[in-house]
């Protein structure tokens, strides 16, 4: 029988759980540091205990030392934990319309279900200072240790918000003046093309391979590509997003 990736794994134990394992000096360090985040158990070795210094001094937890021959904390065994795990509930970032009221890029995922590449996302937002993050609640990749630590910090500053409708959702955005832009490698018009000259924006992304859902693709107002240089070119979605995210704010600022 074939093993389950690691996601999918991940991605199980999110359901059957209120609490996350989150894994890793950075993402450990800036969970610790975030006063928003729930904090319950934090387990550690003794050089992950001195190379998390400070944090450990004003987290408001106790640190259990562990043994790293013997690391109790309960994390898939391919995680590169360093020697540092946190047990803490998810972050809760409010309804979808507190944030979209402040304008700006709002970057959605249609069914991306790849930890990593989401964390490459949220970094990615948090860089080009995107409002916010969106996905599905179903068929996305959920709060996990292994997206905490590909977002190296980033999720603990960058909101990542899972709805029940993305459509329903986008319309709400449609409604506060969101222009609704999706990424599709065949559409005619190039990003820099659709993108307006001002007034708030939501970047739509589909997962590898599939793409945008036909229903999402109805729902926004215009479909775009990335421009390549040569004849042919492919990006991942992460990647993609980052381009996406860069033209976008470089639109905005020349307005």
């Amino acid at each position: 029988m074939a093993k389950k990736p690691t996601w999918v794994i991940d991605k199980e134990r999110a359901r059957k759980a209120e609490t996350v394992w989150l894994f890793g000096l950075h993402a450990v360090r800036d969970a610790l540091l975030n006063p928003a985040r729930v904090k319950l158990r934090l387990v550690v070795t003794k050089n992950a205990a001195d190379r998390l210094g400070d944090a450990l001094e004003t987290c408001g937890i106790a640190p259990e030392i562990a043994d790293p021959r013997k690391f109790p904390a309960p994390l898939d065994p391919g995680s590169v934990h360093q020697g540092a795990a946190l047990e803490a509930k998810p972050l809760d970032w409010g309804p979808l319309v507190d944030i979209a009221v402040q304008g700006g890029v709002i970057l959605c995922l249609d069914r991306v279900t790849d930890p990593h590449n989401v964390g490459a996302i949220l970094r990615s937002a948090e860089v080009f200072g995107a409002s916010a993050v969106v996905a599905p609640l179903r068929h996305a990749a959920p709060e996990t240790g292994a997206l905490a630590k590909s977002a190296s910090g980033a999720l603990e500053r960058q909101p990542y918000l899972r709805v029940k409708n993305l459509a329903t959702s986008l319309e709400e955005l449609r409604k506060m003046g969101y222009r609704l832009i999706g990424l599709d490698g065949t559409a005619n018009e190039t990003l820099e093309e659709a993108l307006p000259q001002d007034g708030p924006v939501a970047l739509v992304l589909g997962a590898e391979g599939p793409g945008l859902r036909d229903k999402t693709k109805e729902t926004c107002d215009k479909l775009a590509r990335i421009a390549f240089s040569g004849e042919f070119g492919s990006l991942n979605v992460s990647n993609a997003a980052a381009v996406a995210l860069y033209a976008t704010h470089a639109t905005m600022k020349k307005a």
